[in-house]
Order: C-alpha cells, then sequence, then structure tokens
C-alpha cells in the first residue's frame, strides 16, 4: 500500500483523535509509522493499524474504514484539487475513479494498485458499484463515497450487500 494512504490516516487520527492517538496505535499496531508518500508498504500492516484502532475506539474494522475514507476525501481534495474540480456533483466525481482518478493517482504514485469498480447506472438513478481488489476494502470504499458526496455537498444512502447475497462486493448509491 502507498504512504500517502498511511499519510492520510495519520492526519485523520491526530485531527480527530490527537497527536498522541497516533503513536498509541502505531505502538499497538507494531508498526514503524515512519511513512513516506511515495513509498511502498506491506498491506499487513495497515491491517494491524485498522485493527489496533477498532479496538482502541471500540468500533468495527468496517465503521473504521467507513469513518477514514469519509474524512480521508476532504484532505484529498485539498491535496489534489484538480482531481475534483472539473466535476459539478458527486455522481460524476465517483463515475470517473477508473477512467480518471485512479490513473491519475497510478501516475502521481507509481505502483498503486487501486481497485476497478464495475459501475451501472440502473433506471431508478442508483448507481450499482462493484468492488474488485485483492485487498478486499469495500468498507473503505463505501467511506470515499460517503466522503465524495460530503465534499461535493451531496446526500446520499449507501446500501452495502450481505455475506452471501452474491453481491457483497456490490455498493448501491442513491442520490437524495
Amino acid at each position: 500500500m502507498k504512504g500517502i494512504v498511511f499519510n492520510i490516516l495519520e492526519e485523520v487520527v491526530e485531527k480527530n483523535h490527537g497527536a498522541e492517538a497516533w503513536d498509541t496505535l502505531l505502538e499497538a499496531a507494531n508498526v514503524s509509522g515512519a511513512y513516506t508518500s511515495l513509498g511502498s508498504y506491506p498491506d499487513a500492516e495497515m491491517q494491524a493499524l485498522v485493527m489496533a484502532a477498532s479496538k482502541h475506539l471500540g468500533i468495527t474494522p468496517a465503521e473504521l474504514l467507513h469513518s477514514f475514507g469519509r474524512d480521508a476525501m476532504p484532505i484529498l481534495k485539498q491535496r489534489y484539487p484538480e482531481l475534483f474540480s472539473t466535476h459539478p456533483n458527486s455522481r460524476s466525481f465517483i463515475l470517473s475513479v477508473n477512467s480518471i482518478i485512479h490513473p491519475e493517482v497510478r501516475k502521481l504514485y507509481p505502483g498503486a494498485m487501486c481497485p476497478y469498480f464495475h459501475m451501472k447506472e440502473n433506471d431508478d438513478g442508483t448507481l450499482d458499484m462493484t468492488y474488485s481488489s485483492e485487498r478486499h476494502l469495500i468498507d473503505l470504499a463505501q467511506g470515499f463515497v460517503l466522503g465524495a458526496a460530503n465534499v461535493f455537498g451531496d446526500r446520499v444512502e449507501v446500501e452495502r450487500f450481505p455475506p452471501g447475497s452474491g453481491k457483497e462486493n456490490m455498493l448501491r448509491v442513491k442520490w437524495l
């Protein structure tokens, strides 16, 4: 995983819980915490940080990843305004993730392993996003969708399907 993700996680943790909280998480996760934005780090380090933060905050890893995704989006907009400025709303932004956003991420961070989303626009105006990645971070993707909606001032509902439904890797986004 690219270091920029760790850097943004650190910023979110410090903003929401203070600088000491980040140090506490690093110690609990037994990771070094020395992340450069262009560096690549084992996915296991992010998993360890998520588990440590989940335990420390008393929330599930899924809830933690939703929160991180939501809180990360304004930071991403501040750092990379050009990725947001051409979009009038979150729907446009989300629909561009495979064709514009992730290719730009790969230019900025060579070697980044971005997920792929199979998008299907439904007749009722909802958007089905089927998540494809070996990282299994659909909960983070859900948080990013919620964060994008917040950044653009849109209201959305994001439905997540239960395990065993055949749709467990799909998010259904409804704009309100």
